[in-house]
């Protein structure tokens, strides 16, 4: 049965994800970042088709288990275009766009034929443990990807502010919700304790990061000077 809690963070998810929307809209970054856009779009309308399952199977049921992690998963997929969007922009700073376009639709090909390989396999035992074990496998190829793009961005001399926060507010979520998974498959003592606010939190703290750089953050780039011109100072 769900409690004011849950209550709590359904609405405060579907006011922040519609506050980074806005947040774009606002400061023009809606056309540079739509794929931004398009996932909290996706968001809101999983939360949505999640709370009606909850109110038709109850959320213990196995039905809605299954539909939570499932359209996790589907969300993640989702994230993973965001990512691909942040590496073009990177890279573009870098002056090597050119090279990112074939990368990225190599790796949206991959991931199709991975993603239908996958299907096939487990198609007559879609069990709980395949479907948690998907999303774990998942965020943790997210969070892998979003450090590499931040490793890669820390190198740039002219490094541009909104980007830099977009990744790394992402990286933050993306290891806040691997860890969770990871340390609930250690033990099964993880998974009554309160470690099941985390990914709820996560799941906040990425509409709010992301609304603060759009709103808060300049645009303009950060500059790093170099360790030689400042000893020739």
């Amino acid at each position: 049965m769900l409690g004011p809690v849950d209550y709590a963070l359904w609405v405060a998810g579907f006011v922040l994800e519609a506050a980074v929307v806005v947040s774009m809209f606002y400061r023009g970054a809606l056309a540079r970042y739509f794929s931004i856009a398009v996932d909290m779009a996706c968001t809101f309308a999983a939360q949505c088709a999640q709370y009606v399952c909850s109110l038709k199977f109850g959320v213990s049921s196995r039905q809605y288990f299954h539909f939570y992690y499932y359209s996790d998963a589907l969300r993640t997929v989702v994230l993973f275009f965001v990512v691909i969007q942040l590496y073009q922009h990177a890279f573009a700073a870098m002056g090597a766009s050119r090279y990112i376009r074939g990368g990225a639709f190599l790796l949206l090909v991959l991931t199709m034929i991975l993603s239908y390989i996958v299907v096939r396999q487990h198609k007559a035992h879609l069990t709980e443990g395949f479907v948690v074990e998907l999303g774990q496998d998942l965020y943790f190829v997210g969070t892998v990807l979003t450090y590499i793009l931040w490793g890669a961005m820390m190198k740039l001399r002219e490094r541009p502010a909104w980007l830099m926060q977009l990744v790394l507010a992402l990286g933050i979520y993306f290891s806040a919700t691997a860890g969770t998974y990871a340390l609930r498959d250690l033990s099964p003592a993880w998974r009554g304790s309160s470690l099941i606010w985390v990914s709820p939190i996560a799941g906040l703290w990425l509409p709010v990061a992301w609304t603060y750089t759009f709103l808060a953050t300049p645009e303009k780039p950060l500059f790093v000077t170099s360790r030689i011109a400042v000893k020739a100072q």
